[in-house]
């Protein structure tokens, strides 16, 4: 049975009925009416107006602008920034986003509205505080550009707290578990053994190990160009030995000499991520809640055991600011004992 002309479903579905209509001018207007019968009356309602040449309330005279315009021009906003993949980075964020407040208008959504929506995703999916935090980030972007953009006057999620994050958590290979690990995956994927060990002796996170071109690795120079940061800015990563050897396994390896350094199993597309062979390596390792980013802590870990300092190592991780390093600090208290020991020494002289 086909519907009535100028009432409509959006997003289908949902249970949330709009209407077509033309005003007094000829002009096209949307309205939010509800349910599917409060659209009908509405929109017979606003065709009798039109008619009667009688002239909409103020508030009406506006575009209506749902919300799902201001996602949209999110998503154009972040394709166009310097990271590379913006676009399949948000992909899983904004379908949920839109799910629940892109058909609304921008201007009627409230804090409280978001605060509960972030309160049952974040029940419904067992985010952790960080997950919920940059879902936030995403609707504050939105409604920051619809405030630049003359779409809307206020941006409610300002006003919603950020929850409270612990990012303490460092969870690093010990020995035994990393021999696990390399049997697992020289018993699964050989081939694959090159990627663990530069990112072990890298500590680059996974999009920019990931992202790597050949024309970014300097064999001779023993240094990488990371392009693809979190924070959009280029970085030059030296290689040790280890590393060397690995990126010259991968290029004696490489077909084409140009293009992705990390490929599939059959050298034919980018590998963008290890997740294909990781987790399967990590069920056969037997390894308990270890991450592919577990593998930069481990880096910095042994970093500060092996007597790096704190100055180096945030250049080495590329992070803007030590407090993200001195998570750390604590590794190398044994080398600290060992200095003030010292001080036992001289006195004795």
């Amino acid at each position: 049975m086909k519907g009535q002309r100028g009432v409509f479903e959006r997003p289908k579905d949902s249970g949330t009925w709009w209407i077509r209509y033309a005003d007094e001018n000829g002009r096209e207007r949307r309205e939010k009416a509800g349910t599917k019968s409060a659209a009908k009356l509405l929109y017979q309602k606003r065709k009798q107006h039109a008619l009667e040449g009688k002239k909409l309330p103020e508030k009406l005279r506006a575009r209506t602008i749902a919300y799902g315009e201001l996602l949209d021009d999110a998503v154009e906003d972040c394709e166009q920034r310097p990271v590379a993949g913006p676009n399949k980075r948000y992909t899983c964020r904004i379908d949920l986003i839109r799910a629940s407040l892109g058909s609304m208008p921008v201007d009627s959504i409230t804090p409280q509205q978001i605060k509960r929506w972030m309160t049952k995703a974040q029940r419904e999916n067992d985010w952790m505080p960080a997950t919920v935090n940059r879902y936030k980030a995403f609707i504050s972007l939105a409604f920051r550009l619809g405030l630049e953009n003359g779409k809307c006057s206020t941006n409610p999620a300002r006003l919603v707290p950020r929850l409270r994050e612990n990012n303490e958590r460092i969870r690093f290979l010990s020995d035994d578990e990393e021999i696990r690990l390399r049997k697992a995956i020289n018993n699964s994927v050989p081939d694959r053994i090159a990627d663990l060990d530069i990112a072990l002796h890298t500590g680059m996170r996974q999009a920019e190990q990931h992202g790597l071109d050949w024309k970014d690795v300097d064999l001779v120079a023993k240094r990488v160009t990371a392009r693809h940061t979190k924070n959009g800015s280029t970085r030059h990563i030296p290689l040790n030995q280890t590393a060397l050897a690995a990126f010259q396994c991968l290029w004696d390896k490489s077909k084409k000499k140009k293009g992705r350094v990390f490929i599939n199993a059959n050298g034919d597309e980018a590998l963008l991520k290890p997740r294909y062979w990781w987790d399967s390596v990590i069920e056969e390792a037997k390894l308990v809640n270890f991450h592919w980013h577990d593998l930069r802590h481990t880096f910095a870990s042994r970093c500060i055991m092996a007597g790096v300092d704190i100055r180096t190592l945030q250049q080495l991780l590329g992070h803007k600011s030590l407090q993200m390093v001195c998570r750390y600090a604590h590794l190398s208290q044994s080398h600290e004992l060992a200095a003030v020991e010292r001080l036992c020494s001289t006195t004795n002289e």
